[in-house]
Order: C-alpha cells, then sequence, then structure tokens
C-alpha cells in the first residue's frame, strides 16, 4: 500500500486590524478651572486609550466655553467631518449631556455616524450608540438632558426678571465716562467731556462717522484702548444709561437651545430704573438726540430688507478685520460690502462690495450646479472668506475648501437703465443749478 504524504504549511496567524478610537470632551464655562477641567479630560482620555493594546489612538477633540445645545462647536464639528471621512471607528465621550443637549440633533448625528459605521461610546451612561438598544435608550435620556437644560435656563431666566421687578442692576461692568468696582458707579470726569462732547457735536448736525473720524485724529483714548468708530459713538448716542437711568429687559433669550439674545420689542415687560447713578448727561439732552436720530433715518428712507431676500446673510466673512459682510443696495444694484468698510471707509477695511449676482454664479458653480439654489448652499457652505482684493474661499460644512477669484464688471455693463435715467436727470439738474447761478450773478453785478 503506497503512503499518502500531505504538505501541511504553517499557519500565519491573522492580525486583526486595531480599532481606531477617539474622544470628544467639553467644558461650558471659559474659566480657569474649567479650562484645568478640560485639560485633565484630555490627558486621560489620551491615556486611556493609548494603553489600550486593540486601540489606536486618533486625537482628542475638546471644544471650551461652548454649550452642549450649540451646533456650532469647531472641535466637534472637526470631530464629525473626520468621522465621515472614514479616520475614525470609535468615539469616547464622558456622558450624553457632554456631547450634546438637543435631542433631535443628538440622534440625527448619531444615526449618521452609525451608518459609516461609527460607534459612540457613552461612559456615564454605558451605552454604545451602535448595540441594538442603544438608541433607544438614547432616545430616552437626551430627551431627559434637553428638558433639564430647559428647565436651568427657566429657573435663571425667573431669577433675572425678578431682579428686574425689584429694580435691581445686573450685568452692568463698565461703560465709557464712568468707572465701576464693586457696584459703585463713579463719574470719570475726563471721559465724561468727551461723552458731552459727543451729544453736543451730534445736536449740531454732525454725523456719528465724522465724530468718530474727528476724535481718532486728535487722539482721544477710546475705550480699552480701541479706536473711535461710527458705531460706537451711536451707542454712546442711544444709551440711557447716560441720563443716570437705566432700562432693564432690553433683550431677552428666547430659547434654551440658541441662547441668542434678541431684542425686547414687546415680547416681554421693561423697567426704567431711575436716578440710578450719576447722570453724565440730562434727558431733555438726550431726547433731543433720540429725535433727531430717528429723523434722519426716516429721511434716509431705506426700504428694509427682508431676510429671505438675503442669502449670503451672515455667511460672508472679511479676512481683514473678522465682521461679516452686509447686503447693500446702491443704485438699484444688491451687492455684499463688510461691514466695517460699510461703517468706517476705507480707513478700516479695504475690502470691495461683491455684487449678489457674482456670489450666486460662484456658489452655484462651488456647489456643481446649472443655477443658485439656496436651500443646498446654506446646506453644504458653512461660510465664504472675503480677502482683498478679490479673492473667495468657499468653507463647506465638512471641512474641506475651494477657492475663486471673482470679477467685475465693467462700468458701463454695471449700468442699468435705471442708473443711467437717474445720472441723466441729476446732470440736467446740476447744469440748471449752474445756468442759475450765473444769472443771478450777472444780475446783482
Amino acid at each position: 500500500m503506497a503512503r499518502i504524504i500531505h504538505t501541511k504549511q504553517p499557519a500565519i496567524p491573522t492580525i486583526r486590524p486595531r480599532k481606531r478610537v477617539a474622544a470628544y470632551a467639553r467644558v461650558s464655562i471659559e474659566k480657569e478651572t474649567m479650562i484645568e477641567s478640560l485639560a485633565a479630560q484630555v490627558g486621560y482620555y489620551r491615556t486611556h486609550i493609548q494603553r489600550n493594546p486593540e486601540w489606536q489612538y486618533v486625537a482628542v477633540y475638546a471644544d471650551e466655553g461652548i454649550t452642549g445645545t450649540k451646533s456650532a462647536r469647531p472641535e466637534f464639528q472637526r470631530l464629525i467631518a473626520d468621522c465621515n471621512a472614514g479616520l475614525i471607528d470609535m468615539v469616547i465621550t464622558k456622558s450624553l449631556s457632554r456631547f450634546s443637549r438637543n435631542t433631535l440633533d443628538t440622534l440625527n448625528i448619531l444615526r449618521e455616524l452609525k451608518e459609516r459605521g461609527v460607534d459612540v461610546f457613552f461612559e456615564r451612561e454605558n451605552i454604545h450608540s451602535i448595540s441594538g438598544d442603544g438608541e433607544l435608550m438614547l432616545t430616552i435620556l437626551s430627551s431627559y438632558a434637553q428638558e433639564e437644560s430647559r428647565s436651568a435656563s427657566e429657573n435663571v431666566k425667573w431669577r433675572l426678571r425678578k431682579k428686574y421687578e425689584q429694580g435691581e442692576i445686573t450685568g452692568w461692568c463698565q461703560l465709557y465716562g464712568y468707572t465701576i468696582s464693586h457696584g459703585n458707579v463713579k463719574i470719570d470726569n475726563f471721559k465724561a467731556a468727551i461723552v458731552r462732547r459727543i451729544f453736543s457735536e451730534y445736536l449740531a448736525g454732525e454725523s456719528a462717522t465724522v465724530i468718530a473720524k474727528r476724535l481718532r485724529i486728535e487722539g482721544v483714548p477710546c475705550e480699552q484702548g480701541g479706536q473711535w468708530k461710527q458705531f460706537i459713538v451711536s451707542e454712546i448716542l442711544r444709551n440711557e444709561k447716560y441720563t443716570g437711568c437705566q432700562l432693564l429687559q432690553k433683550t431677552f433669550t428666547k430659547d434654551h437651545l440658541t441662547k441668542r439674545a434678541q431684542k425686547n420689542r414687546g415680547e416681554l415687560p421693561q423697567f426704567l430704573v431711575e436716578d440710578a447713578h450719576p447722570a453724565i448727561i440730562d434727558k431733555e439732552t438726550y431726547h433731543q438726540a433720540m429725535t433727531l436720530m430717528e429723523s434722519r433715518k426716516d429721511a434716509a428712507n431705506r426700504p428694509k430688507v427682508k431676510m429671505e431676500d438675503q442669502p449670503f446673510r451672515r455667511k460672508i466673512i472679511c479676512a481683514n478685520c473678522g465682521r461679516h459682510f452686509i447686503r447693500k443696495n446702491t443704485n438699484g444694484t444688491p451687492g455684499y460690502v463688510c461691514s466695517t468698510y460699510s461703517a468706517e471707509g476705507k480707513d478700516f477695511c479695504l475690502s470691495k462690495k461683491i455684487p449678489e449676482e457674482t456670489l450666486m454664479k460662484l456658489a452655484a458653480e462651488a456647489l456643481g450646479l446649472p443655477a443658485f439654489d439656496e436651500l443646498v448652499f446654506e446646506q453644504q457652505i458653512d461660510r465664504i472668506v472675503a480677502a482683498y482684493p478679490k479673492q473667495l474661499t468657499f468653507i463647506y460644512r465638512d471641512g474641506h475648501t475651494a477657492e475663486y477669484i471673482w470679477e467685475e464688471r465693467s462700468r458701463l455693463e454695471s449700468w442699468t437703465d435705471e442708473m443711467k435715467k437717474a445720472a441723466g436727470e441729476k446732470t440736467k439738474a446740476r447744469k440748471r443749478n449752474t445756468t442759475y447761478g450765473s444769472h443771478q450773478e450777472s444780475h446783482e453785478n
């Protein structure tokens, strides 16, 4: 019987790939103790992940001084972008409230990550989002966290409103013209003289822009070493505190999720505390300035632009000064210009006005669309950075960018029929005035 010989190859052990693990940490108050706590969390997670032989350390994403109800958390957004890019397999975080307190946002993000195979582990609740029971438990717990946030917010607002009703001054730490220490308000004589000068010059016919420019030229010190600008002068003119009074609850927080301050236009009662502190100007002067300001606003007769007619509102940021671009309609041609340039001129910012038509064309190109779509733009573009002279950088919500150079239309192309007609009328009026002046001069001679 012949022998049968089998060749047996040595088994090569399969090496399981290590799980790529990251962590997310956050503190909601920008205080030294909280920052130290955040540093401790970062150190803990880095060590915890690196000690596990089955894990590969990716990074610790940490946000300072941002609440869980706000979606605009830079490090959190970077974490999600890296998860979507396939760089992370699992995320560790302390608790559900550290991750987010908005139920809908939490569930949407976790479902999106689950579809990409990314697990989120919540240490305190001992829950893996990718497990079978994870979504049910997370729905219950995130609803509880959101309600807890709402309840805490309502308690804070209730305490503030009780203080307002009793005429108690809150939230006032500094104001040009005063020195404030431990609740004691005193007049700064030098700065108070500047405040009186601002009111006097404004009532004499000067604009806030001219007053600010004059103070800059003279080297008059502004608050905290800043520079005098139109909006600073306007804020001084509007502030009732210079009369010794204080109007409480001028703004309020609409909801606990956005935490945005909203101007109180009658939604809640306001409380005027008279003789709350020493006055710099009298009430009559203040009311005269307010009346003049309103009359100038009416004379300008600027039609209000509806929100739905501003597709790039708060989307364009000036690379020079960091402020947002605002929409301006000049001679029937809408466009966006840096708010600093609009208020203060080229002394403070050299940005150019970008035609709205140009922005729409480039946005459509950046999104690969045949025409501009506002909904798609809002969903995919986080912001646009405008750099001098004509560079636009589109920053997408997933983190990648695209750069464009925009071109100005020639003066001939940009002139509409309405603009030509208006220019013609101005020229005719100028000629009539010149002719009238010449006749009058001849008559006098």
